[in-house]
């Protein structure tokens, strides 16, 4: 019954900040906790965690008369954030949150999505090039201006190319040797 008595007395002494905890002090904590969450998954310059933040601090202030008391709400709120952000995280990668955050579709080449056109039927016409190469410039091929890419060195104005290959946008071209 001692060793009962002495943990019971330790308990009340380590969590002895509960009993000053008022209305007050709870909200400040609470909506402090909260705006530390939504930190997490609201991108912001960190109003909300620096305003959670503050919060959390004040209400460990008004409510801890000694710096004993002080500490232990820290890990107190420390335990509690940790559990929360576990929760919401696992809930992010596996529960309701998941199919609520989490793009469930991808916009793949397969399904006729693409970020740019691909030129592949391009490759081996031939063409004239407009201005210089240095490698880049432009040239004519049966009417159409393009974008190009020389291969090599620079490529002179009005110089027959064929092309060579299509990298995504980028057209290489070479000069035709007559």
């Amino acid at each position: 019954m001692d060793m009962l008595a002495l943990v019971a007395n330790a308990a009340s002494g380590i969590f002895s900040f509960v009993e000053a905890i008022d209305t007050l002090q709870a909200i400040i904590l609470i909506l402090g906790l909260v705006l530390l969450v939504v930190e997490v998954f609201v991108p912001g310059f960190g109003i909300a965690g620096g305003t959670g933040l503050l919060l959390l601090i004040l209400g460990i202030i008004l409510t801890a008369r000694n710096a004993f008391e002080a500490f232990m709400m820290v890990l107190v709120l420390l335990v509690i954030l940790a559990i929360f952000l576990t929760i919401i995280l696992r809930s992010a990668k596996k529960g309701v949150l998941a199919r609520r955050v989490v793009l469930q579709s991808a916009a793949r080449a397969e399904d006729g999505y693409r970020s740019t056109s691909e030129n592949v039927d391009l490759v081996g016409r031939e063409g004239i090039t407009l201005t210089v190469l240095r490698p880049a410039g432009s040239a004519d091929f049966a009417g159409e201006k393009l974008d190009v890419v020389a291969e090599g060195t620079f490529i002179q104005s009005q110089t027959r190319v064929k092309v060579v290959r299509v990298e995504g946008r980028r057209i290489v071209v070479r000069p035709i040797q007559e």
